[in-house]
């Protein structure tokens, strides 16, 4: 597989252990190049990517010594990305829960339409927790009251395909969006920004300890994370930035009637 001069998966991991392994190998059979980044972790994964990566030049491999989170570990990849001539990036959980096979296919759509975020919209297995499924519930109609409707499916989803240059402003208008609280965040500012969003379907599986599944969420901390997000949001959208997101939403509602069909 020839690698792509400018679409690049973005992996950061936490203590994944053997996973990491194995969700990278399934990524190198769809796409080249991968992109790791080890934020902290103290499990060996490391060591063990590391070692894959010095007989593989599809792969590279940035070490964060601390973890500051998954937003973090994005963010402090982007400037050697960009740097590399890369304009996009996918993002793609290191725990083996985001659909490798589909990472050509949302390539492809970032590609069409390139000034795009291309959002993973999740179909979950009989295997999905309940709790989670009726959270994500509740942060689905969370974000379309931060912009005022519909058009973002899922802001939890990780599995998904960001322009670098719009994804590095995202970050640049908040001191936050640095650990949980990174994937509905922004998400949310990029559609704050006017930048068109696509929603495309993926499955999503959740693996048990037998299967090699890690979790790190916590549901006390990450959740008054999660409540601190919204409340944040919504106190800078009522009313400083209620104008600029309608007008957004109009712009959005200009593109989607004039953009070409995607299949779903």
């Amino acid at each position: 597989m020839t690698p792509s001069p400018t679409h690049v998966v973005l992996m950061p991991s936490y203590n994944a252990g053997p996973r990491l392994l194995s969700t990278v190998g399934e990524a190198l059979r769809h796409w080249s190049p991968i992109w790791v980044v080890i934020d902290g972790s103290t499990d060996g994964s490391a060591e063990a990517i590391c070692r894959l990566a010095a007989g593989d030049p599809r792969i590279r491999v940035t070490v964060r010594r601390r973890n500051g989170g998954k937003g973090a570990a994005i963010a402090s990849a982007l400037p050697e990305i960009q740097a590399a001539g890369f304009t996009h990036v996918l993002s793609m959980d290191s725990d083996g829960q985001h659909p490798a096979d589909c990472i050509a296919e949302f390539m492809a759509a970032s590609a069409s339409h390139p000034g795009s975020l291309v959002l993973g919209r999740p179909v979950f297995g009989a295997e999905a927790p309940f709790a989670r499924l009726q959270g994500r519930k509740l942060s689905v109609a969370l974000a379309w009251i931060e912009i005022l409707g519909t058009g973002i499916d899922d802001p939890l989803f990780g599995f998904r395909v960001y322009p670098v240059g719009a994804l590095r402003q995202a970050f640049g208008a908040t001191r936050h969006a640095r650990r949980f609280d990174f994937d509905h965040e922004i998400a949310v500012r990029m559609f704050w920004a006017g930048v068109p969003v696509l929603n495309k379907t993926a499955p999503c599986r959740y693996l048990t300890r037998e299967q090699g599944g890690v979790s790190h969420f916590h549901y006390l901390r990450d959740n008054l994370a999660l409540f601190w997000l919204h409340v944040r949001l919504l106190a800078e959208l009522f009313p400083w930035r209620l104008v600029g997101v309608w007008r957004a939403r109009t712009r959005h509602a200009v593109r989607a009637c004039t953009a070409a069909p995607l299949s779903p």
